[in-house]
């Protein structure tokens, strides 16, 4: 168990396997006066876990009223039409202050759900049950939710942070290899940025990782999120630049995402090969040494990670960096390694730098 350490936003992330059928007792403990869950799932995961949260919460000793509410799988659903949607569903299956959203499902789900919970009558509770390694590790953490533009990811959103976390690593048996071992991206990213003695251990247990070991995932797991509930602690909502480091490969990994199109490479997958990139420029930037890059290029590989894409187009990526919300006055700004487990934000990185990174990982 994590404790996400905000004052009186404080909460826990419950991280279990095989438990989540008995879910309903420790959803009842963080919001004790629940009465009306709301429950938006991915539409993939809707019989397989959403129907154990709703047959928990319908037959326990409360009497508990259940809306649910199912959202097509992937990023084209962090949309406008989807947001205004489910915020006029919630209306009509009689939400209110005291509602419960439950987002059930990937990072797709929580930034949506969430900023649907973060909206709606000006912000009400909310839990989520990640079913992805992606969403466990990162969005499902830190209270960030939000939609997406034609062109930009997460340009719309607010912060807030849910009631509860609940990870059941048993939920990742039945994820897809490759959505699963999207995921790992960003447990790598961690070790780089944060903790140099857990990017060695996931050196060495990769394969476990990869295998879908429950208790090397369940470790892996808790690792990530107290390094996230830490930077969030420190720096909830962005003011002071330490939360920043959480976006280590993430502009250029935004950027590859929008012009490939939202849905041809996973998150996860893009992340990896941003993190590819990034850790090149700092090279070129003479921030940091080729040791770098060769020790997480391998480890990306152990994961099954791309580490090069063929199709990156500077030209096209370019223009969705200058809208990153990472760029200040203009100019282009990245988190870069110096060392592993150490990375800082660094400005005004010239044009020509970043063109020749993403040209060395084509």
């Amino acid at each position: 168990m994590v404790q996400v350490p905000l004052d009186d936003r404080s909460y826990q992330i419950d991280i279990t396997s095989g438990s989540l059928e008995d879910a309903t007792n420790r959803i009842h403990q963080a919001i004790p006066d629940l009465s009306h869950a709301i429950v938006i799932a991915d539409v993939a995961v809707d019989e397989a876990w959403a129907n154990q949260i709703c047959d928990g919460l319908s037959t326990g000793p409360k009497q508990i009223r259940i809306s649910r509410q199912t959202v097509a799988s992937g990023e084209p659903s962090k949309s406008l039409a989807e947001f205004e949607r489910l915020l006029s569903w919630v209306l009509a299956e009689g939400g209110d202050r005291r509602s419960v959203i439950v987002a059930v499902g990937g990072g797709v789900i929580g930034d949506l759900a969430g900023y649907v919970a973060a909206s709606f009558t000006r912000g009400i509770r909310f839990i989520q049950v990640p079913t992805t390694l992606l969403a466990m590790v990162d969005s499902s953490v830190g209270g960030k939710t939000g939609i997406n533009l034609p062109g930009a990811k997460n340009m719309i959103g607010a912060f807030w942070q849910p009631s509860l976390v609940l990870i059941d690593t048993e939920v990742l048996s039945t994820l897809p290899d490759r959505s699963f071992l999207s995921g790992l991206a960003e447990v790598v990213k961690y070790g780089v940025i944060d903790d140099v003695n857990f990017f060695s251990w996931l050196e060495r247990n990769a394969k476990s990782l990869v295998s879908r070991d429950n208790e090397a995932l369940r470790y892996a797991i808790q690792m990530s999120c107290e390094c996230k509930a830490r930077i969030v602690g420190e720096d909830e909502r962005e003011t002071s630049g330490r939360r920043a480091i959480l976006n280590y490969g993430h502009t250029f990994a935004h950027a590859i995402e929008a012009t490939a199109g939202y849905g041809k490479l996973l998150h996860g997958e893009a992340v990896s090969i941003g993190m590819q990139m990034a850790a090149k420029l700092a090279i070129d930037l003479g921030l940091t040494d080729k040791t770098l890059l060769q020790r997480q290029t391998e480890l990306l590989k152990a994961c099954q990670l791309p580490t090069r894409l063929a199709a990156a187009d500077p030209v096209a990526m370019l223009p969705v960096m200058m809208r990153d919300k990472k760029v200040a006055h203009g100019k282009l700004r990245f988190i870069l390694p110096t060392q592993l487990g150490s990375v800082e934000l660094v400005s005004d990185v010239s044009e020509k730098a970043v063109v020749k990174a993403i040209e060395a990982l084509r």
